[in-house]
């Protein structure tokens, strides 16, 4: 959910600030609104351009509205939060403007972004110039449809760069489909790896940056289709295939494919008197470059979230970690092995709706220059293998055991 608020200085526009934030419950009927869906009504609210706030006093009727289709115990902190921020952020930027100056600051704002594009430019001008195709595949769409493929023609010319998704699989009735902006988030992590650290984020930093996708493919796709997991595992893979791209062009600089999915597992409960709601994102191996091998048990690429504590968990939600381990032997070998995976273990003190997103359980993720893929992930539900995207009821005492993929391997080098 993100929220926006303007600031004005003398009485006319001059900045927003914008508060984005990942609620644990936007409405779905599965908890931690991340069903295996496929429709976008399945996911939970779709809120448009909408007053949170108008003229400084919240809009009641949007928010009372709002609140009757949410735990307004939680989502109400949430947003309170939020509103906080942005307000905070207004008054701060508002301070920062007049110590400078409207113009002196609308001045500095094009001279930042001047100053990332030059910065990007240099690194995409070592780049040599020349056309790269790579393609990948999404594992499945939990509709019973796999091997998604996802294709790439990465063009490099005088310091610009285009992208194009032509090629990629029509949009598919699961929830992996993403908005352009979601593949174009993974390009842009992908060159932003390339750039010096002091490069800005700002939106001059991609001028010379094209993404392009034939409309209603799977990195384009068209409303009403769902999109879930298009956020948090086409994003990942979109991030694999620039990835292997670049590596015909570079190929001293890109390390191999990491743990590739952000392993999402969400439950919760309902019912009356035991109400509850959790949702987290599981690490992996990462990939193994020229310059060292993959770390193990982390987030990579696309995630924003760490670790949850087991003491955390255990004290808020009725369950019980059996098991939080490396996951021995499951990156990729090579002159420098791929960083192995977890192995994350709940079991549940009472039932519970359990949704399960993840990828990289079927196609490994690959090495480079000789190294060997990582393992492929595996889901396990009382010992019996489950499908990489499932949902399902759990009773008291059911375990859950999730395996995360390890990152490829990287033979070639000193």
């Amino acid at each position: 959910v993100t929220l926006i608020a303007p600031v004005y200085v003398d009485g006319k526009l001059t900045a927003f600030v914008v508060n984005r934030a990942h609620h644990a419950d936007i409405g779905a009927d599965t908890p931690g609104s991340m069903p295996v869906s496929s429709s976008l009504a399945e996911e939970g609210l779709v809120i448009p351009p909408t007053h949170y706030y108008r003229q400084g006093l919240p809009n009641r009727a949007f928010i009372d509205s709002l609140f009757q289709q949410l735990n307004e115990e939680q989502a109400g902190g949430d947003f309170a939060a939020q509103t906080s921020a942005n307000l905070f952020a207004v008054d701060a930027l508002s301070a920062l403007i007049a110590s400078m100056g409207r113009g002196q600051y609308l001045s500095g704002l094009a001279h930042l972004n001047d100053y990332g594009q030059r910065l990007a430019y240099g690194a995409i001008s070592s780049i040599p110039e020349g056309i790269y195709a790579f393609e990948d595949v999404m594992d499945d769409d939990g509709q019973q449809n796999h091997a998604i493929k996802i294709c790439m023609t990465l063009s490099v010319k005088q310091g610009r760069v285009l992208a194009d998704f032509n090629g990629t699989a029509r949009q598919v009735p699961g929830n992996i489909n993403c908005p352009l902006s979601v593949a174009a988030a993974g390009v842009f992590f992908a060159f932003r790896c390339l750039m010096p650290a002091q490069t800005p984020a700002c939106a001059g930093v991609f001028r010379d940056m094209e993404i392009t996708a034939p409309r209603g493919c799977l990195v384009n796709a068209d409303f009403p289709a769902a999109v879930a997991a298009g956020n948090v595992e086409t994003s990942t893979r979109v991030v694999d295939v620039t990835l292997g791209a670049l590596a015909q062009a570079i190929p001293e600089k890109i390390p191999a494919a990491s743990h590739g999915s952000m392993n999402n597992v969400a439950m919760g409960s309902n019912e009356t008197g035991c109400q509850w709601n959790y949702y987290e994102t599981i690490g992996g191996g990462m990939g193994a470059g020229a310059n060292g091998g993959g770390l193990s048990a982390v987030q990579t690429h696309m995630t924003n979230t760490l670790n949850t504590p087991v003491e955390v968990l255990e004290s808020t939600f009725p369950l019980l970690i059996r098991e939080y381990a490396l996951r021995a032997g499951s990156g990729g070998d090579g002159k420098r092995n791929g960083g192995n995976g977890i192995v994350r273990s709940f079991e549940f003190l009472k039932a519970a709706h359990l949704s399960v997103l993840t990828e990289r359980r079927h196609i490994a993720p690959w090495g480079r220059e000789g190294g060997a893929n990582g393992q492929p992930g595996l889901n396990l539900l009382n010992d019996k293998e489950m499908p990489a995207k499932f949902q399902t009821r759990v009773s008291q005492g059911d375990v859950l055991e999730i395996r995360t993929p390890g990152g490829g391997g990287y033979q070639s080098g000193e």
